[in-house]
């Protein structure tokens, strides 16, 4: 997933498939916040469809079966405890694109009001990595 393909205004995956499941870990700061907005605006971007990583953890037979069905998976954490890469791990769904946003020079605090400035950075450093 390496390239993107641009239609109109919507940023596909290039992987050709249409079921790419995009999971955030919206923890308790402000980048597991950011990586709940950045998840959203991928969705909205037609990237792939925003799915419940805490379903995954509970292990919700339903949201896991329709995990397991899709044809790749991205994982966007916040930081680099990796919650939500680990989450989906422990119910054994393959992660294909692990992003963590403080690698991409985004500094981690416990604000959890962030500001579409944050998430349009954030969202423009992940399509890159995209």
């Amino acid at each position: 997933m390496t390239d993107k393909i641009i239609m109109a205004d919507r940023i596909k995956c290039s992987c050709g498939s249409d079921n790419v499941a995009i999971f955030p870990c919206v923890g308790a700061s402000n980048v597991g916040q950011i990586s709940n907005k950045v998840a959203i605006e991928l969705a909205n971007k037609d990237v792939g469809t925003m799915m419940c990583t805490v379903g995954i953890g509970g292990h919700v037979p339903g949201l896991v079966k329709s995990a397991e069905g899709c044809d790749h998976i991205i994982v966007i954490d916040g930081c680099p405890l990796s919650c939500a890469k680990k989450t989906l791990e422990h119910a054994c769904i393959n992660v294909d694109k692990h992003i963590i946003l403080t690698e991409l020079d985004i500094k981690k605090d416990h604000d959890l009001n962030v500001t579409p400035d944050q998430v349009k950075d954030a969202l423009k450093k992940v399509m890159d990595v995209l």
